[in-house]
């Protein structure tokens, strides 16, 4: 698998993205685009693309955000997808339309030379979080914004409030032991879930008009596919699914069992509605 040139401390996130993790969101991309749908209509409403506008995707995965974009921005404008992992981009240009206003690049944001000054907007729902040092990062990317450009992007907030993926992990925990522990500014998906590292991050990086707004909302676990779907999506996606990794198939299924005990109280109909808290965070290029 082809990986990028990457910043030197990017280079673990590079392997995981292009190794199962990458393999696994790919095979999950319309289960997870559809869990991951309403933070998406958040973060377009807040973004307010307008058409004929030049946006980079930063983290785009599978591409969906990205083929968005280029609805909205339309034929006169541009839309570039940028990611780390080759076999989820391969998919992004699978699904893409053939006259869309869009291309994709395998590259790392931190030391990929964007076209200077020409975006309108930088994009990201959930591909910020993984970057060494990512004032770094975001100074790179910055440097593609026009004046006054925008930055809009999703990240989690801590794990606590996020039940949707905490609920399935301590359900694995009665089996297997527990990830390893995780810094506060570590890369990862909860990298982010400080107001106040998010502010230091974008104003060492030269941003300004820097605001996060918190968001709280529901996401179904089972994508309207019942309980099955549910445990199946926790043992594939997420931290119950890395904390698993490598066990013996046994213990898996016993896992699996305390998940279905765990989420099916919470079931209903065909969903399992389970608490998801967010940051919206928008900034400018002064």
């Amino acid at each position: 698998m082809s990986i990028p040139a990457v910043h030197d401390r990017n280079a673990d996130q590079a392997a995981y993205w292009n190794g199962p993790a990458g393999r696994a969101w790919t095979d999950r991309q319309e289960l997870q685009d559809a869990v991951l749908a309403p933070i998406s209509k958040i973060l377009f409403d807040r973004a307010k693309v307008a058409a004929g506008e030049r946006v980079v995707d930063i983290g785009c995965g599978c591409g969906a955000t990205t083929i968005e974009l280029a609805r909205r921005v339309g034929p006169t404008g541009h839309v570039l997808g940028v990611d780390v992992s080759a076999q989820m981009l391969a998919r992004a240009r699978q699904l893409a339309p053939p006259s869309a206003p869009l291309e994709f690049i395998l590259a790392d944001a931190t030391v990929h030379r964007f076209e200077p000054a020409r975006t309108d907007l930088l994009f990201s729902r959930f591909g910020v979080m993984f970057f060494a040092q990512p004032a770094v990062s975001f100074a790179n990317m910055r440097a593609a914004l026009r004046p006054a450009g925008r930055l809009v992007f999703a990240c989690w907030q801590e794990p606590r409030k996020n039940p949707w993926l905490m609920v399935p992990l301590q359900a694995a925990y009665k089996h297997v032991p527990r990830l390893p522990e995780v810094g506060p500014e570590d890369p990862g998906p909860f990298a982010f879930a400080r107001e106040e590292r998010v502010r230091r991050i974008l104003g060492d990086a030269g941003y300004s008009a820097i605001a996060l707004e918190p968001v709280e909302m529901l996401l179904d676990a089972a994508v309207g596919r019942g309980l099955d779907a549910a445990v199946e999506g926790a043992l594939a996606i997420g931290p119950a699914s890395r904390a698993l990794e490598g066990q013996p198939p046994e213990l898996r299924a016993a896992a699996a069992n305390s998940i279905r005990e765990a989420l099916a109280p919470l079931q209903r109909g065909t969903a399992i509605p389970l608490g998801a808290s967010i940051w919206i965070a928008t900034a400018k290029n002064p």
